[in-house]
């Protein structure tokens, strides 16, 4: 028997779970099949009903239709006992799709592609006929029911000529350890996708007081076409950067959703991707891939140097295909997160991207910012001229973690959650700072913490872990990973800005810039709901914040 993930799957259709008793009954033991398996990225979000990865052989897509299904000029059509209905998509365009969007979100993580793949169409309750002949779906893409009867065997024989002659047999077959890499990558993917509709379903809860006292300064600011709101961190900037968007666009705008980040990218398009699609933005990602998907050139083929690219380059060349594109595709509102990371030319290559770039109200600029986050040497400012709107609150962190980084604070907050435990902090040299908090992960674990609850934050070099998991699985997968939330994550605090975890160890192993080391001090001691490790010299952290924030960590350690 095969792999089977999962190993009971929750079928939307008893056509699904035919289909899949046959061929786990048929396939041999060292092929994988999934049920069910989603794929969202910044332009594509598909499901595959199964997914089959057959070492030495290849990789099929398979999208399942129930009913009697049929072909009547060019239209295809499914029925049951009581109707006929044309279906908007052909089953053979769906699973092509989706095999074209998995091939490219498996294989950008990988350094081997997966080389032989089909995408077929399974209609077990259907029986061909004889002179089938369609040209976009021919009859070696098709399982019907005369191939899923018995012991699945003529199923899987026509799986191996599909495969033979459709999918590319110039290519090489799927090797094992191919196999186990896109398993690994599909599923963290599929664990992201899935934690975030868990936390819509939470965020939209009636019951969230919190939160909706949160959008009722959205509520307030409705009329307003350009507003810029500060808050410290544990505001909830990020959740109401979410709701503005979401609103502009149900306004009927078209609305772009952007940030430096590319953590909190990801988190936006896995999240708006949960949305219902007449409540998505037109873009949502990070401010430097949207010149790219307008015609920039790549990094790859930017003979400059990389900083230069990203800093001067794409912004620059974001203000000129702005000034060529047709009106369409521009913006009538943009919401900016984090927006102190923003240089000033990246305002002037992004103001452009609006309908009307002039601040006489036709368009909506929205930006939500912590000057106190500013952790790169980057200085602008949004071209808002009104005074900023402030938020208060803290709403993630306990009262325990939230007075560890009050010192830092522009404003005083008030700490709307419970008092939490103390903050632990481990004294150590910096340069034993990393394997120390290693050693802290491991304690936590043995406590009883799941990983997935657990970060480690560095403040100088980057872990080593973390280094390794970027080199294997590209940046997309990293965050993924990250999303999944199956295991311990090793970050930077640059890279963590919007984002959390339950508990987070920081390793204060040094800065790489030491005038920014306020601030990331101050980011690092924000990113834990619950639990705060702080690991490092307690001199080397008085010279950085002061002997309040010391007085805080060390304090609250010993209480």
């Amino acid at each position: 028997m095969p792999q089977l993930i999962p190993p009971q799957p929750a079928f939307a259709s008893d056509a699904e779970r035919v289909v899949w008793e046959v061929l786990a009954g048929a396939l041999p033991d060292d092929a994988t099949l999934i049920a069910g398996q989603r794929i969202t990225d910044e332009a594509h979000e598909v499901e595959m009903d199964l997914l089959l990865l057959w070492p030495g052989i290849g990789t099929v897509v398979i999208e399942v239709k129930g009913g009697r299904v049929s072909v009547a000029d060019g239209t295809w059509h499914q029925a049951d006992r009581t109707a006929r209905r044309p279906l908007h998509t052909s089953p053979i365009e769906q699973a092509q799709r989706a095999r074209h969007v998995l091939l490219r979100h498996v294989n950008e993580r990988s350094s081997r592609p997966l080389g032989r793949s089909v995408h077929m169409v399974a209609l077990p309750w259907t029986e061909l006929p004889s002179d089938w002949d369609v040209p976009d779906a021919p009859r070696a893409l098709l399982l019907d029911g005369t191939d899923l009867r018995d012991d699945g065997a003529r199923a899987v024989e026509r799986i191996i000529t599909a495969l033979r002659t459709h999918g590319g047999n110039h290519l090489p077959p799927l090797e094992p350890f191919q196999r186990d890499h896109a398993v690994k990558t599909l599923r963290r993917t599929h664990e992201a996708i899935a934690n975030h509709q868990l936390l819509s379903r939470e965020i939209e809860d009636a019951g969230n007081q919190l939160t909706r006292e949160q959008e009722r300064m959205l509520a307030l600011l409705r009329f307003q076409r350009r507003a810029q709101v500060v808050g410290g961190a544990g505001s909830g900037k990020t959740h109401l950067a979410l709701m503005k968007a979401r609103a502009l666009t149900q306004e009927g705008k078209r609305t772009a959703l952007l940030c430096y980040s590319r953590g909190l990218a990801r988190h936006f398009q896995l999240l708006t991707a949960t949305w219902p699609a007449r409540d998505r933005p037109a873009y949502v990602g990070l401010f430097h891939d949207l010149p790219v998907s307008w015609g920039a050139p790549p990094e790859g083929e930017y003979e400059g140097e990389v900083a230069q690219y990203y800093e001067k380059f794409l912004p620059a060349q974001l203000r000129e295909l702005a000034a060529t594109r047709p009106a369409g595709d521009l913006f009538d509102a943009i919401v900016v997160d984090e927006a102190q990371d923003f240089a000033d030319l990246w305002w002037e290559g992004l103001r452009p991207c609006l309908v009307d770039p002039a601040d006489s109200g036709a368009s909506v600029l929205f930006v939500f910012t912590d000057e106190h986050q500013s952790v790169f040497d980057r200085d602008g400012r949004a071209p808002i001229t009104l005074s900023p709107f402030p938020l208060d609150d803290n709403l993630r962190n306990t009262r325990t973690i939230a007075r560890t980084f009050a010192p830092l604070t522009p404003v005083e907050q008030n700490a709307r959650m419970d008092e939490g435990v103390p903050v632990r902090f481990v004294p150590c040299a910096t340069e034993d700072a990393v394997t120390m908090a290693d050693d802290q992960v491991e304690a936590l674990m043995d406590e009883g913490w799941d990983p997935g609850d657990i970060a480690l934050l560095t403040t100088g070099r980057r872990h080593p872990e973390q280094r390794e998991r970027i080199d294997h699985f590209g940046y997309d997968g990293y965050w993924d990973e990250f999303f999944a939330a199956e295991d311990v994550f090793y970050g930077h605090v640059l890279n963590f800005k919007g984002l959390e975890r339950r508990a987070v160890v920081l390793s204060v192993n040094g800065f790489q810039h030491w005038d920014r080391s306020p601030h990331l001090l101050y980011v690092g001691l924000s990113r834990a709901r619950s639990l705060l490790v702080v690991v490092g010299d307690p001199e080397l952290i008085r010279d950085s914040v002061g002997d309040a924030v010391v007085e805080q960590v060390t304090g609250s350690a010993q209480r």
